[in-house]
């Protein structure tokens, strides 16, 4: 029972589409339908020309995922799995929003607010190796989609090290690993068709 209840307030969570409702709100346009279709941070702020607007969605969207872990952790025991499965559904109801046609965010604000509770190492490594990739390429996008799949491959590689620094401890390897590869997968999957552009517009310089 505790699992279905953490995945149904992880998903209840997850579900808010800020970003659709606080653009909506803010100058009447329907973020789903403008710029990249992202119903994220970046693309309110790229939408709307607001700094604000997209400041607050993003604030909004890491208190998701980090409610979506406290919750687990008030209500049930203090195991890793619960609140793990409440941050998975959390990103998992953002990225593909049952409110607004399944098309959602891509998942990173939620995942960090939740990652900074309840696995701050895999967080840290991300961060870190966005701000190197930011400063060599200069793109947003290819930082994302490349701290993603580099964290990915540390969590594995240091999969001791990642267990001693989750709140609470994971009791096994598997299970920090399947959340880890669950989340980077959503994560990775949202950022498949700016990939295809990004290669689309190397390949043909």
């Amino acid at each position: 029972m505790e699992y279905l209840l953490s995945a149904v307030i992880g998903y209840l969570l997850g579900s808010i589409p800020t970003g659709y409702l606080i653009v909506k709100k803010s100058i009447g346009i329907d973020i789903s339908a403008e710029g990249s279709g992202n119903v994220g941070a970046m693309n309110s702020f790229e939408v709307s020309r607001s700094k604000l607007v997209g400041l607050l969605v993003l604030i909004i969207d890491a208190l998701k995922g980090l409610l979506s872990v406290y919750f687990p952790l008030l209500f049930f025991s203090n195991d890793f799995v619960y609140p793990a499965v409440g941050l998975f559904f959390a990103v998992f109801s953002h990225c593909f929003n049952p409110w607004i046609n399944f098309k959602g965010g891509r998942g990173l604000a939620t995942a960090a607010g939740g990652a900074a509770l309840l696995f701050p190492f895999a967080l840290i490594v991300w961060i870190v190796l966005w701000l190197i990739i930011f400063l060599v390429r200069r793109n947003i996008l290819i930082s994302n989609i490349w701290a993603t799949i580099a964290s990915m491959i540390i969590v594995f590689a240091f999969s001791d090290t990642a267990i001693k620094y989750s709140f609470p401890q994971a009791l096994t390897h598997g299970e920090l690993i399947l959340f880890s590869m669950a989340l980077f997968i959503i994560i990775f999957v949202k950022h498949i068709d700016p990939l295809k552009e990004i290669i689309k517009n190397f390949s043909g310089r």
